[in-house]
């Protein structure tokens, strides 16, 4: 899969977009759109959430092979739970 390459390049440490984005930037930009999900609830909080658990499915597809067993899933856990919550804001 040519496309799939692309995209682990681009997220490698160093080269992809979210490399000149600090941690404390991530974190703070994760849970306002977590709260703001669960605080709208419906179809907009559920959107929020499901937009914020792709882009944790994404991650974790992008480092699953750099990741140990329990990482794995214990990251796998939060994405499901992710998805519940987003399920139950509907």
């Amino acid at each position: 899969m040519p496309g799939r390459s692309n995209l682990k390049a681009r997220l490698l440490p160093g080269n992809g977009p979210l490399a000149k984005v600090t941690p404390l930037v991530a974190f703070l930009v994760v849970i306002a759109v977590f709260a703001a999900g669960v605080l709208l609830g419906g179809a907009t909080g559920a959107l929020l959430l499901g937009v914020l658990a792709a882009g944790v499915g994404v991650l974790l597809v992008v480092t699953w092979t750099t990741l140990s067993p329990s990482q794995r899933v214990l990251r796998v856990l939060v994405l499901a739970v992710l998805v519940a919550i987003a399920i139950s804001v509907l």
